[in-house]
């Protein structure tokens, strides 16, 4: 009973002051994101395609006509009020690396360029064994991972006195890491710590920024599909400081059109026999992407999603035999904007065969930006 009194009195703190946006990885997702609230906020732009800035909430019956923003129905920060910084291999600013990225065209570039010339990273915790494609200097170094976590922490406490950010939060969006599988190191906090001291290969630079922040009490968001907070040691740090965790990559391409098509057969019972998808990108994500063992933890990634909504174990006549293959092709001259083949076969009454062929052409950044705002 005392728990249901407290549960029904609890409130949602208003979002006072500023938040400060910390983001590991100041590549394309990022530059698009944060050029495009500086375009909103100028006026030159809608914030497209982001829900907690375009969507509404069904409040009573629809015909009461009351659906607010959900920007006005939760209390979350405006736009005005974000403040940003970052980290990076590279030494470029953002307007720099922005215009390397490709995405965004040069007339809006040029309307919000003294704001992104502004914003420059700091030196990036960086390791090639983790990111074979990717090399640059801008990087720490130290005696240890601990080391290296005790010099973010460091980056969190400036960045939040300089920036006067009331709350921050961490939006992961570097690369994809190598393929890594939870190991003892994982456990708990305490095991956890033991392996940064060692500076154990059990631990990535993604858990580093991650335990970085947790320990400062700041939320962290993951923007890939690395093991990065998907352990046990991360989750009894999340608790601790009460320091919420999130995400699994963006899934803004060829796996949201998976999380869209995958319900609809569920929905109603068509069975599906065989799903290939294929992928052609020529950003620096499909670089990175190049390498096999970078490209296993993306695997890996897509083909749980089809598991995950479809339940095979429920409906094994459906789908418990799924042929399910994905490919990504590094394709430069296509840069950030992404191709995506999907060929399926379902079955339906009588066991007749069908197919559905799709072809996404779509722009990585652009969908992945406003992803980036909402997590945050």
């Amino acid at each position: 009973m005392a728990k249901d009194k407290r549960a029904a009195g609890d409130k949602i703190a208003p979002a006072k002051g500023r938040l400060g946006i910390m983001i590991p990885g100041m590549g394309a997702v990022a530059t698009t994101f944060v050029a495009g609230v500086e375009a909103v906020r100028k006026g030159h732009a809608k914030p497209i395609g982001s829900l907690t800035q375009m969507g509404t909430v069904r409040l009573g019956k629809r015909t009461e006509g009351r659906t607010p923003k959900v920007s006005q129905f939760v209390p979350l920060a405006d736009l005005e009020s974000l403040v940003f910084t970052g980290w990076d291999i590279f030494e470029d600013d953002m307007y720099i690396a922005a215009s390397k990225a490709g995405v965004i065209e040069k007339e809006l570039l040029d309307k919000v360029k003294p704001f992104l010339k502004s914003v420059k990273p700091r030196k990036a915790v960086f390791d090639r064994h983790y990111v074979k494609k990717l090399d640059g200097h801008h990087i720490k170094s130290g005696k240890s991972k601990m080391d290296l976590a005790e010099q973010l922490r460091a980056d969190i406490r400036d960045f939040k006195k300089s920036s006067g950010a009331d709350r921050l939060v961490m939006m992961w969006c570097g690369s994809t890491e190598i393929f890594l599988q939870q190991t003892a190191a994982h456990t708990s906090v305490k095991s956890f710590e033991k392996a940064l001291k060692e500076s154990s290969p059990d631990i990535a630079p993604s858990m580093i920024y991650a335990y970085a922040a947790l320990m400062e009490g700041v939320p962290f968001a993951n923007g890939a599909p690395n093991l990065t907070v998907d352990i046990p040691a991360m989750h009894e740090l999340s608790r601790r400081n009460s320091a919420p965790i999130c995400g699994k990559d963006f899934k803004t391409g060829q796996t949201l059109i998976k999380t869209v098509l995958a319900p609809a057969f569920k929905a109603r019972m068509l069975g599906v026999s065989g799903w290939y998808s294929t992928n052609i990108l020529g950003n620096r994500d499909g670089e990175v992407l190049d390498d096999p063992e970078s490209f296993k933890t993306k695997e890996e990634s897509k083909l749980g999603v089809l598991e995950h909504i479809l339940q095979p174990e429920l409906y094994p006549e459906l789908y418990g035999n799924i042929f399910h293959k994905v490919r990504i092709n590094y394709y430069p001259p296509r840069g950030d904007n992404k191709e995506g083949w999907d060929n399926i076969d379902i079955f339906g009454w009588l066991n007749y065969p069908m197919q559905i062929k799709v072809d996404f052409l779509c722009r990585d950044s652009i969908l992945a930006a406003p992803i980036v705002l909402c997590r945050a």
